[in-house]
């Protein structure tokens, strides 16, 4: 079979299998994919826990770090990726070939930057996040390390939501799959077995992004997936707007998650010093997880919206768009309430100091009780972002982790105290679904019009 005939095939399966039968089969690798993500982004805080509160309270603070370095990653391949598939679905194979190999590009290049500068600047960067004289040297340890690990970090995440755009989200799971499984083997061994400490933690991450990188690649050449070319790039004014335009969202929601981690370290650190700090790493850690599968349900859902409306099958969009957001809700609302009820069985998995438990626990059910909001709010991000509408898929994106979260973080930490800090982030679920209902409407009501 010609690779002509296997497009037209992806064609023909993209735009009329049966909705809910095609977002299924595209999310359960990436519902795979990103529980795997969260796994091993919560591996180091299981085994870091078992050193000390101070270690735990550095990987926390160092997250926001490789939140950053995601977002910058996400952008370029959303970005590229929501393009990517809307020329395929448009039958431009020309446009996508070179938005994806631009994409990459990008990438590249700002993840070497980041590592740059962040090395250099290492000691300034982790007092600026937070860390205080008890947690300073792990800080800086760990995130050296880490910062070396930015350029693969950024490129896997472009070619892993390229691949996801393309139909192709078994080759991006098993690309994430692989890296995790090596990050979570490594962890142990690097941090007892050699008593690496908080260095062997970041070094066990590092390699696990360097195979996932190597393992994507690989990917991304197989079958009719669109390779990465070096001749294909094209770093002009039309592809960087198109990948800002789709990608900025994704830059938006997750940057303002790393600011709003550094905000709440700081925050937290102040009414409650290591321990609010560890329990609130604990908790939005947990939560981080949990969400993690329902975004990898919509991440399902994105190639559809995507491929269908640059074929001008907006029915099937709306579809999409409705299934998402009911099983979405249910599912929610069952994991929320294992949340609230075992919240303190939860936080002292992760570390078993009667401080951290208590902190942790209290942040950890005042979030389940808005978790089932969150369907709303990704799924409309996802359908904005999709679709092409970027400055309201901008501000909605912006709404849980910025506009609405910080704000409140300092209000309620000077009413509340360290209630008000444990509050706040469902105080921001609350009125950013109240923001995603208009866009939501008035998005999907255009498509009733066309």
């Amino acid at each position: 079979m010609t690779n002509t005939d296997e497009r037209s095939q992806r064609y023909i399966y993209m735009t009329q299998t049966p909705v809910p039968k095609l977002i299924l089969k595209l999310s359960v690798p990436t519902i795979i994919s990103m529980l795997v993500t969260g796994i091993y982004n919560s591996a180091d805080t299981f085994f870091v826990g078992k050193i000390s509160t101070e270690a735990t309270a550095a990987v926390g603070i160092v997250f926001s770090v490789m939140a950053i370095i995601q977002a910058i990653g996400f952008m370029c391949g959303q970005g590229s990726g929501n393009y990517l598939a809307r020329m395929l679905g448009a039958n431009d194979n020309k446009q996508a070939n070179e938005v994806a190999s631009t994409g990459f590009a990008l990438s590249l290049i700002i993840g070497t930057i980041i590592a740059v500068v962040g090395i250099f600047l290492v000691e300034p960067v982790s007092h600026l996040l937070g860390a205080t004289e008890t947690t300073l040297a792990d800080t800086k340890n760990y995130m050296r390390i880490i910062l070396i690990g930015a350029p693969f970090m950024t490129g896997q995440f472009v070619i892993n939501n390229q691949l996801r755009f393309q139909g192709s989200a078994v080759y991006a799971m098993f690309g994430l799959l692989a890296g995790a499984v090596a990050n979570i083997a490594l962890d142990p061994l690097f941090i007892f077995v050699f008593d690496l400490g908080v260095s062997g933690a970041a070094l066990a991450t590092v390699s696990g992004q360097i195979i996932s990188f190597i393992v994507l690649m690989i990917g991304s050449k197989q079958g009719v997936n669109i390779h990465i070319k070096f001749k294909n790039i094209r770093i002009n004014k039309h592809y960087i707007f198109e990948i800002i335009n789709g990608g900025i969202p994704s830059l938006f929601r997750q940057g303002l998650a790393a600011l709003a981690t550094i905000m709440l370290n700081k925050i937290a650190g102040e009414y409650g010093g290591d321990a609010a700090i560890a329990g609130m790493s604990v908790a939005t850690r947990t939560l981080m997880l949990v969400s993690s599968a329902l975004i990898g349900f919509g991440q399902g859902y994105q190639p559809v919206c995507s491929f269908n409306y640059g074929a001008n099958l907006k029915k099937r969009v709306k579809e999409g768009y409705f299934f998402c957001l009911k099983y979405g809700t249910l599912f929610l609302i069952v994991v929320a309430t294992g949340c609230f009820v075992f919240a303190p069985q939860i936080v002292s998995y992760f570390r078993d100091d009667p401080d951290v438990i208590a902190i942790g626990s209290k942040a950890l059910r005042f979030q389940a009780v808005t978790l089932p909001l969150m369907s709303g709010i990704v799924m409309t991000n996802m359908m904005l972002q999709s679709i092409g509408a970027g400055i309201k898929a901008s501000i909605s994106s912006s709404a849980r982790s910025g506009i609405f979260f910080i704000p409140l973080l300092f209000a309620f930490s000077s009413l509340f105290g360290l209630t008000g800090v444990e509050c706040a982030q469902a105080a921001a679920d609350v009125c950013s679904m109240v923001l995603a209902i208009p866009f939501a409407y008035s998005e999907l009501k255009k498509m009733n019009d066309n």
